[in-house]
């Protein structure tokens, strides 16, 4: 097993899956003594980046911050496991070149779902409100996503059980030597 820890970057839509696959690779990770943590993107913002608003600038600095924590987090032996909607891609490179220049592993997840089955879902009714016009700014209703353009690994929670991606990472964490 590496003793050198890791970023495990998942990026997505609300709703997608993200935190769901985060807790189930933590359970996985702890059954073999892995150490790690998870920046969930809705704790983060409750506590590391209280008083952020949505506009791009303050989505951009939730995300360097994570990105910040993540980076201490696998230059000291840590698996960093991050589950925030990242909508943006230019962050998400300087997040990946932060860990770069570190010489930490930076591996990105793309948690697709299309928008029509994320919408189903809902479980927040926060697309129920942005549809409605109640929330601004909304990733994938009136603010855009951008899909990673070379995620190391993409999982596709409409199709695949949380088992199936969880799976499909863990194969891919273990190709790379890093599990």
């Amino acid at each position: 097993m590496n003793d050198k820890g890791f970023t495990l970057w998942f990026t997505g839509l609300s709703g997608a899956g993200k935190s769901t696959l985060a807790e189930a690779l933590s359970a996985r990770m702890a059954a073999i003594e892995l150490a790690h943590e998870i920046l969930d993107g809705d704790v983060v913002r409750t506590n590391l980046s209280k008083g952020l608003g949505f506009s791009k600038e303050d989505r951009d600095t939730n995300i360097r911050r994570i990105g910040y924590v993540a980076n201490m987090l696998a230059r000291n032996g840590v698996a960093a496991i991050t589950a925030a909607i990242s909508p943006y891609r230019e962050v998400r490179r300087e997040v990946r070149n932060y860990a770069i220049k570190d010489d930490a592993a930076f591996v990105e997840v793309f948690v697709y779902c299309p928008l029509e089955v994320v919408e189903e879902r809902d479980t927040k009714g926060l697309y129920k409100k942005a549809r409605a016009g109640i929330i601004k700014n909304f990733t994938g209703i009136s603010d855009p996503y951008e899909e990673p353009e070379q995620a190391e690994v993409t999982v596709n929670t409409a199709e695949e059980s949380i088992e199936e991606s969880a799976d499909k990472i863990l194969a891919y964490l273990k190709g790379q030597g890093l599990l």
